[in-house]
């Protein structure tokens, strides 16, 4: 069963969601927020594209293995860690540092770990979302 409807109102919310899910990962240090709850509106604006489009296409709208974003995220959040053991600092201890595009942004290692958490979170849910839906 198809709608109509539905899949042209997820192709229009999917980069939507997937804004706000980007917003809700980097506002996350100083409202409710961050790469888990990132993480999940983006897993969830998949599984409603998934929903509406079949598994197939919303995993060549992925454009990758939920895998690989696991082991990215994974990757990341230890990297998070280890930028600040290299500094001589303890393992995950917040280092920041100032970047100055039309706006200064202050990013650091938090920031990081949390686009590490955001990934796994997105892989995992993603995984078995499309397991179960294709079963």
């Amino acid at each position: 069963m198809t709608s109509l409807i539905l899949s042209t109102a997820t192709t229009y919310l999917l980069p939507l969601l997937l804004l706000l899910s980007v917003y809700l990962l980097l506002h996350g240090h100083d409202v409710p927020g961050g790469g888990f709850v990132g993480g999940v509106v983006a897993a969830a604006a998949f599984a409603l594209y998934a929903i509406a489009h079949g598994v197939e296409e919303a995993r060549r709208v992925l454009h990758t293995h939920p895998r690989t974003l696991i082991g990215l995220g994974l990757l990341t959040a230890l990297l998070s860690g280890v930028i600040a053991f290299v500094s001589n600092e303890p393992f995950l201890k917040g280092l920041w540092t100032t970047v100055t595009l039309p706006v200064e942004w202050k990013l650091g290692t938090p920031t990081l770990f949390d686009v590490g958490v955001y990934l796994v979170v997105v892989g995992v849910t993603l995984m078995i979302i499309f397991s179960v839906a294709e079963d």
